[in-house]
């Protein structure tokens, strides 16, 4: 195990791993405040926000209408990175076709060219946490109220 990363450092790592990985575990629940609902999606992270694509009537799409949150998971248990976010609908027209071409080429998946109907969200980070170890566990939170707390 190496000795714990400075903040500085986590931040860089956190900031490579969102431009970089994929796929992350997103967590909503309905406004009822009910079970929480858990699944894998695709994203595309813009500089700013994180963007996932999900059927329009499926319970996380419900879910991320009703309450305008989420929490995400991203990379393996031992390099996470943890972000609660504001959660955004985006109607037609709001994203371009680039865009669009952007998120189905760096995620492998086209919502576009299927039969069902899928809603694009924008998940903007309000509170980052990363840890590797349990060392690590100190000074986790590295955004917070949708600001970095480290430079």
């Amino acid at each position: 195990m190496s000795a714990p990363r400075p903040p500085e450092q986590r931040k860089q790592d956190v900031l490579h791993r969102l431009a970089h990985d994929v796929d992350a575990w997103v967590a909503t629940a309905g406004a009822d405040g009910g079970i929480p609902y858990l699944v894998p999606l695709s994203f595309r992270w813009t500089g700013e926000a994180l963007l996932v694509a999900t059927p329009d009537a499926s319970i996380t799409g419900r879910n991320l209408r009703a309450t305008g949150k989420a929490r995400v998971a991203v990379g393996p248990t031992r390099d996470v990175v943890m972000i609660e976010g504001a959660v955004r609908a985006l109607g037609e027209g709001e994203l371009t076709a680039e865009d669009l071409d952007d998120f189905a080429e760096q995620t492998g998946f086209d919502p576009r060219k299927l039969d069902t109907v899928y809603t694009y969200f924008r998940i903007t980070p309000q509170r980052i946490q990363a840890w590797r170890e349990a060392d690590e566990l100190e000074g986790r939170e590295l955004m917070r109220g949708g600001r970095w707390t480290v430079g």
